[in-house]
Order: C-alpha cells, then structure tokens, then sequence
C-alpha cells in the first residue's frame, strides 16, 4: 500500500479553504455595501474653497438642526450627469443639498452646472481632493444624508438614481428627521 503524501493533500485543502472564503463572501449580508467609518458618527470637518461665486458651507451648516445632502460630484463623471435630474428633483420638494466639486477644474464645473441646473443650496470646490479623503470618499458621485446634528445617517456611493432615490436616500431621510 502506497503512502501519501503531505504534499498530496496540500492541493485539495488549499482548494477547500478557498472554497470556503468564496462561500461565505458571496453570503456576506450586502456585498457591495461599501462601509462608512462614519455611519452614525458625526461628519468629518469641511475644508472647501470657493467655487465661483456661488456660497459655500463649512461644518455649522451640517448642524444647523436641519436634515441636509452632502453630494460629491464632479463635470467629468458620468453617473453624476445621470443622477443630476433626481437632485434638482429633491431641491425642487425642498430638500438641502450641500454640493462637494471633487477635483474639478472651476470652468468645467461651472459650466456643468449652467448647463444642467444648481441643485445645490451651498457648494464649495475640494480642488485637492482633501475632503473627499478625510470623509472615506470612494469616487464620485457619494450622497451622505446628515441629520440636524451634524451626525452621518447614510453614505450612498453611486450616482442617485430613481430607485435610490425611494429605498435608500428618502428612508435615511426619514430617520435623519425623527432623530
């Protein structure tokens, strides 16, 4: 009788073990939640410089006692393009949308709003991209819902579509409020 090998049964339990962690990532909760460090923390200092001559905001706008939006986006993103209808949407039901330019050039960024509309109450430019890497940013677009308090309710990574709109950014609104 032939005796195995310890380098025999390497292959198989290496296998088996992958085998095992792709199981039960694929039976993760949400996979493709990203997380927020600062979920149900309060929002990360802001640092913005003007754009143009549009007002900006600094940290006691995200306390004013009102529930807000923060939205980075930027002229070269696409899926901020395709969001932009459901944020003037929410600014036209009365919604405060604080916008974020997230390393933009200040003429393109003007220009994407003249041509598709200011959805934002108060906007400032992150030319550095500082902001965006002190609040956890990803890419853009990134929508954080802030309550009264300043506190971080949700990050919604990826433009804002009809959808998102109704089952994630309204409800987290909703608890925004009764918080």
């Amino acid at each position: 009788m032939a005796r195995l090998s310890p380098l025999m049964i390497l292959p198989p339990a290496v296998f088996a073990g992958l085998a095992a962690m792709f199981i039960w990532g694929m039976n993760r909760e949400d996979p493709n939640a990203l997380p927020s460090a600062f979920q149900d923390k309060p929002a990360p200092a802001v640092a913005l410089a003007p754009l143009g001559d549009h007002p900006s905001f600094a940290d006691a706008d995200l306390r004013d006692g009102r529930v807000k939006l923060v939205n980075f986006w930027a002229s070269w993103c696409a899926p901020c393009r395709a969001e932009h209808p459901n944020l003037e949407r929410l600014k036209a039901e009365g919604a405060t949308i604080l916008g974020v330019n997230y390393k933009d050039k200040p003429a393109a960024a003007l220009g994407f709003l003249a041509e598709l509309g200011n959805p934002y109450a108060k906007i400032g430019a992150d030319e550095s991209g500082r902001m965006g890497i002190d609040w956890g940013l990803y890419g853009v677009p990134e929508t954080f819902v802030i309550d009264g308090s300043g506190k971080v309710v949700l990050r919604f990574p990826g433009p804002v579509t009809a959808q998102i709109l109704e089952t994630e950014i309204r409800p987290a609104m909703e608890r925004a409020a009764a918080e």
